[in-house]
């Protein structure tokens, strides 16, 4: 503080006077004054000047109370003296509570010489040139609407809905800080930044303190109906709702613990991303506010704008998604009667087109992008990959799918009906796990590791968004490879990874997904000689047409896919399903209390609708 006042010492020294005659100096007046306000000493500024000294000491605190401003700072310019009169100008420098937003300007006042003794003459305009007797200032500051994250198309993900804006005239109050106080004690907002923005509001105009979606509102109301003078306005916005609610993310507004955890100050109007692409695009999406200092008359209206920092507004969000296929994912699962997920994937470029969760019942499913789950015969689309591959195991090749079979003394079990005259081609339509626990034997764990990876299980993935691509340690033994072959032994993916997975069939090249439009993905080519990837696509079509994919068939475009079930508690199963249907790869889950394939159903709900 003292290096601060020796430099404020410093800055009013700057000062020049003219026109001096046998009257002394009216600088010392000028640089007291000047001082004594800056440091908030009012009554001794007050009593410098020829006005009465209380309402001079109230003006002067006033001042820029009415502004909220954080700190104020004076340098003398110039004195004019011709007698025993003299002219004074300053430049004020106003920090005001909105960050990095300073108000400067240039103010000037008259000075009297009465028995030796200067004294300022007191008039309104000494505080700022534009304000006139019983005028005083404020601040109006607007946040611009919040940007919107949009479809492919530019259209916004994020419905209209209705909130409510609550708040205050602060004319009709008959305390602020009584006001003030109780609303903060209702919401956990900081009395005193509360009240600096009652404060410093043109006091006739409807101030926003806070924005509440309807169940907010429903719940907080009554606590806030017992505020003296508070009130609400019923809006429509674009801010809370969203199909693809998971992946857009939530807002929170001024009472959001978000904005309490970052340190920032209370602003009405203030938008912050909670989770998704609303979080990681904050400063994009949420613009800069407009600040006006503002005078308003003794009726409480606004007569003159005396300065303004123009904001600007945020920058939408451009995504991958298609409203078409995100509205077609979400109808199909509003028609199943339990918890469901669906993720569809362009495969031609990596880009998603629908992300949709539903949360039926007991089970609560995981992120479609991050969850982290067991895949079951479904990942047989990958261990099938590599067992064609180097010239590997024709598809014709008889495999008898048995109940049980031992591997690396491991005993698998097969619930469904086993056949002794099956072959690797029916044995992959009907994810007879226990054959492919079989076929592990002519596989190496690096052998399965690398069409893995091959795969994209393992990679990092930048989506901007929390996403899991999957995780498949290399196997230590004869019988974890026979486990993972058939998505077991601590295989986990996500929905969006196996999405991924029969992508890279559909289109031959791998390559990572894409969220926000613009990207350019690296690709890579898939291990398969084009006779064993024909190969693997003739597999996912044999599960469709009479296998355990078969619920996901449809007539004209043919769907290719491979389902399975893994099995999560006593009672509770988690279906698969994983294929594609032209350009248009998918990955399916939905929870249920049998070990019935609905996933299969489910996607190809989906795909009829989507074409």
């Amino acid at each position: 503080m003292a290096a601060v006042l020796v430099l404020v010492v410093a800055a009013l020294a700057v000062g020049f006077s003219t026109g001096f005659g046998s009257e002394e100096s009216a600088e010392p007046a000028v640089e007291a004054f000047l001082l004594d306000w800056q440091q908030g000493k009012y009554a001794q500024a007050a009593a410098l000047t020829d006005g009465n000294a209380d309402r001079v000491t109230t003006e002067l605190a006033a001042a820029y109370t009415d502004v909220d401003a954080t700190n104020a700072f004076f340098a003398m310019k110039s004195v004019s003296q011709h007698g025993s009169t003299a002219v004074a100008e300053y430049q004020a420098t106003v920090d005001l509570a909105q960050p990095g937003e300073q108000w400067t300007y240039t103010g000037q006042f008259k000075l009297t010489s009465a028995g030796g003794q200067w004294r300022i003459d007191w008039a309104p305009q000494v505080v700022n040139p534009g304000l006139a007797a019983g005028d005083r200032l404020a601040v109006v500051t607007s946040f611009p609407q919040r940007a919107q994250i949009t479809d492919m198309s530019g259209h916004p993900l994020v419905s209209e809905s209705a909130d409510y804006h609550i708040g205050v005239y602060p004319a009709r109050l008959a305390s602020e800080a009584k006001t003030a106080a109780k609303f903060s004690a209702a919401t956990g907002l900081d009395k005193q930044q509360v009240l600096g923005e009652i404060q410093a509001a043109p006091p006739e105009d409807f101030l926003s303190l806070l924005t509440l979606q309807p169940d907010a509102f429903t719940a907080q109301w009554p606590a806030l109906a017992k505020v003296p003078g508070l009130g609400y306005v019923r809006r429509t916005e674009r801010l809370f709702d969203s199909l693809a609610q998971q992946t857009v993310g939530d807002v929170g507004t001024e009472s959001s613990p978000a904005l309490r955890a970052e340190g920032a100050a209370y602003q009405p109007g203030m938008t912050v991303g909670q989770s998704g692409l609303e979080q990681t695009y904050q400063d994009d999406l949420v613009g800069t506010p407009t600040t006006s200092v503002v005078v308003v008359n003794s009726a409480g209206a606004r007569v003159a704008t005396l300065w303004s920092s123009l904001g600007h507004a945020g920058a939408p969000v451009q995504t991958t998604l298609s409203t078409k296929d995100q509205n077609a994912a979400v109808a199909a699962l509003a028609d199943q009667p339990s918890s469901g997920e669906i993720v569809a994937v362009d495969a031609r470029n990596g880009d998603i087109r629908a992300l949709a969760s539903r949360q039926e019942g007991a089970t609560h499913l995981p992120s479609v992008l991050n969850g982290k789950v067991a895949p079951g015969m479904s990942f047989s689309i990958v261990s099938a990959a590599a067992l064609l591959s180097d010239g590997g195991v024709p598809e014709n090749e008889p495999l008898p799918c048995q109940p049980t079979t031992t591997v690396g003394g491991v005993t698998f079990s097969y619930q469904a009906t086993a056949s002794t005259k099956s072959t690797f081609a029916s044995d992959f339509a009907a994810g007879c796990g226990t054959a492919f626990a079989t076929l592990s034997r002519t596989l190496s764990a690096s052998q399965l590791t690398s069409v893995e990876r091959s795969f994209g299980i393992g990679s990092t993935w930048n989506l901007k968004v929390p996403s899991f691509s999957g995780s498949a340690s290399t196997a230590s033994g004869p019988a974890d490879l026979a486990a993972q072959t058939i998505g077991q032994s601590g295989v986990l993916m996500s929905p969006l990874g196996m999405a991924m997975v029969a992508a890279e069939v559909d289109s031959g090249i791998g390559r990572p997904p894409q969220l926000v439009a613009g990207g350019t993905p690296s690709t890579w080519s898939m291990p398969l000689s084009a006779s064993s990837l024909a190969e693997l696509r003739q597999l996912m079509r044999l599960a469709v047409v009479s296998g355990a994919a078969h619920r996901a068939e449809l007539s004209g475009a043919q769907v290719y896919g491979q389902a399975g079930t893994d099995k999560t508690g006593a009672h509770s199963y988690l279906s698969w399903f994983v294929g594609y249907r032209g350009d248009m790869a998918v990955a399916a889950i939905e929870a249920g209390t049998t070990a019935n394939q609905a996933a299969a159903a489910l996607a190809g709900a989906f795909l009829k609708t989507v074409g």
